[in-house]
């Protein structure tokens, strides 16, 4: 079993089989609750599957028997088992595609006789034969009994239960029609002494039948099952498309050969060769090569990004022209695919607190209906038209038939299937369904600044220098910083690099923590450091140096100090700050037309925070916070009522991400902001920030429109079928065609 332990519990997502309704995944929901050491179990109708959480005294195969009682089959949910789920799904819909044809074969004689009386249809010519109660006897029973089994089946489990089900209203519907039907066949046939109705009676009027009520009504009712599950199928497109991205086999090194293996036997360590075009198996490192791979499906980054050794590769993205050999580091569940799959798949599982309202009506739905469908058929035969037993069941069986509780528990969890697997095809990664509904009402988005806004270390943004040739000087002050740990002195040495400097290992190298290093450097003594520290080891810095200094720091700007003894002496100064990433700009913008109110909660000093946020526009600072402050900042903001975001990358961001309504991590963060924040941006890339809340709006106005529309249908179409508007077959017509079109406009997001 592919069970996951934490501390105190385990998980395990478990793939339904047999449900038919919204109806059943909260019974299997109950069921699964009920369980001795289940503490949480989450079922998703459109996904058929079901989440679990339960205590280590609680055993996987306990879940499987508890819904297996219920009526219904359950399997492990793994990526070991996803082709035969899929298999499984297939005859599913192979079944139900082959039981449509074959009612219609049973129904399409009868349908015939209906609409023939139809006064724009009367021209069509009737053979008597068809009219004869026995022969539409023998088709109207093989579609009742045969065709209508899984229905009939539902019912009984639905029942025995203690519940009811939309099979309930569909046995009841057809059955009353049925044996309405055979009753007055065998009633009116003693009555007559021609029980077999060999003799023709006056005018060719046979005794009043509903047999094609219901032969034709399931016809209906398999043909929108049908067209529901082809179209559940589609909305869950964005899980198995990832899962497609994993190649089959990879190529790996052994001894001097090269040899295929499936790519769930690779191991750490191993090399494996990719060629151009291929797809990387693995998360890893390139050893060998260069490259450009395309990382669109996995981040949403449209443009190549070039590879080279020391570059990390991520398993599912596209190798270029290039030829790449890559040491394999995280293999299986651990690789970024398979935690992006289980996030979405979560997510997917969970239920967004609108979802509430789609189960409180459901859980009263159908005996609520019964109920109706009683009232209207007394109401009919005692005081509408008295003593007419055909036209009070007639129109009773409708209010059954057309109300359908499919397209309500559909509403909701349809709409997040697609919203979230849109979302993932971007490198947006809801973590659940309350942070994509909480993300469409955000009113305030307050930002961490480094790693966020920024690229989260320094560079070097300006350098000045006079005395000796400026790349001399450049390459002296390089070399001696090229042994530092500090993160200045590697901006300095990657400065030096972008210019083509030659990098030499200095000698003689002393740091003073707080002040900077010492030096030789090609025979010549070089000091680096504040300028605190240089005026005190070689009396007054150059004035126009110190007034360039001034100017840079007055721009929040980091100013590191450089000298080089000789004749003459050099001097330098480096500016460098945190640089803003390429996104930002563009991304600020994009959530400004949004509509949304923009914070910067930093704990740099605030002349920095100031530079960084009048450069993208942001109006609001809070700076020189602790991790602390950044939480009740959050907190001071959402006691104005609105819904407050928080976006951060590092341990410090951690406890405002868990205060705000929605935190968003960015994928190139601590893993501690990850696990802390409800969406997490894999790239770390602010521009998929705008895009998650776009999202999140159109799919939470999706569910909304389901819900609407659902709730529309039920309560325009159950008085209009009891005021007697609507025939029995038109009733279930139109109850098959409230599924699908829930479904297909939440396919509509796929387009957005």
């Amino acid at each position: 079993m592919n069970v996951q332990e934490t501390e105190k519990s385990k998980e395990m997502t478990l793939d339904l089989f047999g449900m038919t309704c919204a109806n059943c995944a909260l019974r299997i929901e109950k069921g699964l609750s009920k369980v001795p050491g289940v503490s949480e179990a989450r079922v998703n109708f459109a996904r058929e599957t079901a989440f679990v959480r339960f205590g280590n005294g609680t055993e996987p195969s306990d879940l499987v028997s508890k819904v297996e009682s219920l009526g219904y089959t359950a399997k492990e949910h793994s990526e070991k088992n996803l082709a035969e789920t899929n298999r499984a799904h297939e005859r599913e819909i192979e079944k139900l595609r082959t039981r449509f044809w074959f009612s219609l074969v049973f129904s399409a004689p009868l349908f015939y006789t209906m609409v023939s009386h139809f006064g724009i249809l009367s021209f069509l010519p009737m053979p008597s034969l068809l009219m004869h109660p026995w022969i539409q006897f023998l088709f109207a029973a093989p579609a009742q009994f045969w065709i209508g089994f899984p229905f009939y089946k539902g019912a009984y489990r639905a029942l025995k239960n203690g519940t009811a089900n939309m099979d309930v209203l569909v046995a009841l519907g057809t059955t009353a029609a049925f044996g309405y039907s055979l009753a007055n066949s065998l009633s009116i046939g003693f009555a007559r002494g021609d029980l077999l109705f060999l003799t023709e009676p006056h005018h060719g009027a046979y005794p009043p039948l509903y047999y094609e009520t219901s032969a034709v009504l399931l016809s209906f009712l398999l043909g929108g099952k049908w067209m529901e599950a082809l179209a559940k199928g589609r909305s869950s497109q964005a899980i198995r498309t990832l899962l497609s991205l994993k190649p089959e086999t990879a190529r790996i090194k052994k001894g001097e050969d090269w040899i295929e293996v499936p790519s769930e036997f690779l191991k750490p360590g191993d090399q494996i060769r990719i060629r151009p075009g291929e797809k990387i198996p693995t998360d890893g490192e390139v050893e060998e090569g260069t490259s450009a791979l395309d990382e669109s499906m996995l981040t949403g980054e449209s443009l190549p990004v070039e590879k080279s050794v020391g570059s990390k590769v991520i398993g599912g993205t596209v190798n270029g022209n290039g030829s790449l050999i890559v040491r394999a580091e995280k293999i299986g569940s651990e690789t970024l695919l398979s935690s992006i799959v289980k996030t979405v798949e979560e997510a997917q599982a969970s239920r967004a607190p609108i979802q509430r309202i789609a189960d409180r009506i459901s859980a009263i739905f159908v005996p609520s209906v019964v109920l109706i469908a009683a009232v209207d058929f007394l109401l009919w035969y005692f005081f509408l038209e008295p003593g007419i037993l055909s036209s009070a069941l007639e129109k009773s069986i409708a209010v059954l038939v057309i109300a359908c509780p499919c397209a309500l528990g559909l509403a909701t969890p349809v709409s997040l299937l697609v919203g979230t697997g849109k979302a993932a095809s971007r490198g947006i990664l809801f973590r659940n369904a309350e942070a994509l509904e909480s993300a469409a009402t955000l009113g305030i988005l307050a930002f961490d600044k480094t790693g966020t806004l920024t690229e989260g270390k320094p560079s070097v943004t300006g350098f000045l220098s006079e005395g000796n040739s400026e790349s001399e000087t450049l390459r002296r002050i390089a070399s001696a910083e090229s042994v530092s740990e500090h993160p200045l002195a590697k901006a300095i040495v990657d400065f030096g690099k972008k210019h083509r400097i030659r990098i030499e290992s200095p000698q003689d190298f002393k740091a003073q923590p707080g002040g900077g290093i010492r030096a030789n450097s090609d025979g010549f003594k070089v000091t680096v450091g504040n300028a605190e520290f240089l005026s005190s080891d070689s009396g007054n810095l150059p004035s126009n140096l110190i007034a360039k200094s001034g100017e840079w720091e007055s721009q929040g700007k980091s100013v590191v100090w450089g000298r080089v003894d000789g004749a003459p002496t050099s001097w330098a100064i480096f500016a460098l700050e945190d640089e803003l990433k390429d996104t930002t700009s563009e991304a600020v913008e994009e959530l400004k037309n949004l509509g949304l109110r923009l914070v910067l909660l930093t704990g740099d000093h605030k002349r920095t925070a100031e530079n960084i946020a009048s450069r993208i526009g942001i109006r609001e600072i809070k700076a020189s916070l602790l991790p602390k402050d950044k939480s009740n900042e959050i907190a001071s903001l959402q006691s104005s009522g609105a819904k407050v975001g928080m976006a951060g990358d590092g341990i410090n961001d951690a406890p405002a991400l868990a205060k705000a309504d929605v935190g968003f991590a960015m994928g190139n963060g601590t893993d501690i902001a990850m696990e802390t924040a409800g969406v997490v941006l894999v790239k770390g890339d602010l521009r998929r920030l705008a895009d998650a809340v776009k999202i999140s709006r159109a799919t939470v106005l999706n569910i909304k429109e389901n819900l609407f529309w659902a709730l529309a249908y039920n309560g325009l179409g159950i008085p209009i079928a009891a005021a007697g508007y609507l025939a029995p077959w038109i009733a279930g017509a139109a109850m098959a065609f409230s599924s699908v079109s829930v479904v297909a406009n939440a396919l509509r997001l796929r387009r957005k």
